[in-house]
């Protein structure tokens, strides 16, 4: 039998309520023809993690991402995928490029794990990513950029004009970030594609919005959620209309993270550990002789912590201002669940630290997004997304659901776990 080709479409940082009120008329016609759902992110909510999730099928403990930034043990160094650009800079630039854009993906995503497109194109059908930071596939590309290595993705590649498979036409992604050029060069990659009937799936990441949110704040990034609505209804003119874009092709709609408004910034320091921080998840790294318990317990007295996770026995321990309790995590959507996941990668700190409501954590540079928005903790507002599906079953209950609804669809199935 012949399936549709299916098209993911996410919308980085994307809240469930922005999404459920729009009147941006592509994607309200879409809410009107599909199957909805609010459904959960993994842990820690950023993006890279969350994007490895959607691409593996799993959380944290099986991708190996743990987080924006985090210390290599292996390598006795920092990693810094883009908090800021501060960060980056603060981090090393050259090198912190070369981790966001080859290494996340080349080193530090588990080889245990099977990505989406692998699965799919070991199958024999063809896959296309626009601008998503987790690509790992079959085929190799050469950069457009000089000094950048060859990097393994789908068969259609198209990475912030930095590696790209085909030729399109596409202006240059960075040209005005601010302005939504980045979610303009998918839709013009995305016409390109449909209009050629170039792949069985199509991930289409708009990450613009999140870009948007974190300094407007949850729910207020109105603007650039009509620029991503545009850049969606480009793929709906190329297939030939609404009516004629739902015949042909399966959709699901999400995000990977939710949005917090962030009224106060932290710089967590705790002696005996190196702190990683980013937005409202931070990671202590425990010095030779330091044990965890005593690390968790000295931010008892931290006003932006909501709760610190370690691994005692192998089991998950949840610390809050002193109390010790695993029920402190049932008020979180999958706490349980996301916190062991989370604590089990073998990149993660040896804790693991929440921030409470209206707190974000400073990175590397000192950067915040105070008056704004931000993501990362176990707390409802990070942790729930928008899930919409069209000629699928039921949307999942996860993001980690997702390769396994796509696979399904075409009749694959999960060689491994992940």
């Amino acid at each position: 039998m012949t399936r549709r080709a299916a098209i993911l479409i996410l919308i980085d940082g994307l809240t469930p309520s922005m999404l459920e009120a729009t009147d941006a008329p592509t994607l309200r016609f879409l809410l009107d023809h599909g199957t909805y759902r609010r459904a959960t992110s993994t842990f820690p909510s950023l993006t890279p993690v969350c994007l490895a999730s959607v691409a593996t099928g799993g959380h944290p403990d099986v991708h190996g991402i743990p987080h924006l930034v985090w210390w290599n043990r292996g390598e006795q160094r920092l990693v810094e995928y883009g908090s800021s650009f501060g960060a980056l800079v603060a981090a090393g630039l050259a090198r912190g490029i070369r981790d966001t854009i080859v290494n996340l993906n080349e080193r530090h995503l588990l080889r245990s794990a099977e990505t989406v497109y692998e699965a799919l194109e070991d199958a024999g059908l063809t896959t296309a990513a626009i601008n998503i930071t987790t690509y790992r596939g079959r085929n190799v590309h050469v950069s457009t950029v000089p000094g950048l290595p060859p990097v393994h993705g789908p068969k259609r590649f198209f990475f912030y004009s930095v590696y790209e498979s085909d030729r399109t036409g596409a202006a240059v992604a960075w040209r005005n970030r601010a302005g939504g050029s980045i979610d303009a060069y998918a839709g013009q990659v995305g016409r390109w594609l449909v209009t050629r009937d170039a792949f069985d799936l199509l991930v289409f990441y708009l990450p613009d919005y999140d870009y948007a949110s974190h300094a407007l704040g949850p729910d207020a990034a109105h603007d650039a959620l009509k620029r991503a609505d545009a850049s969606i209804a480009s793929l709906v003119e190329a297939a030939g209309g609404r009516d004629e874009f739902l015949e042909r092709y399966a959709i699901v709609l999400c995000s990977d993270h939710g949005q917090s408004r962030i009224e106060r910034c932290a710089k967590l320091r705790v002696d005996g550990a190196q702190v990683t921080a980013s937005n409202r998840a931070a990671m202590l790294y425990a010095e030779a002789g330091a044990d965890p318990r005593a690390l968790a317990a000295a931010l008892d007295g931290e006003e932006s912590v909501d709760v610190a996770l370690f691994l005692e026995d192998g089991a998950v321990v949840a610390r809050s201002r002193g109390e010790e309790d695993p029920s402190l995590l049932d008020r979180f959507p999958d706490g349980r669940e996301r916190a062991a996941a989370a604590l089990r990668n073998p990149n993660a700190g040896d804790v693991i630290v929440s921030a409470a409501r209206g707190w974000e954590f400073a990175d590397l540079a000192g950067r915040n997004h105070v008056g704004g928005g931000s993501h990362g903790s176990l707390g409802e507002e990070d942790s729930l997304v928008p899930m919409l599906t069209i000629g699928f079953d039921a949307p999942p209950a996860s993001i980690t659901g997702l390769k396994g609804l796509l696979l399904a669809h075409f009749g694959v199935g999960v060689a491994r776990a992940a």
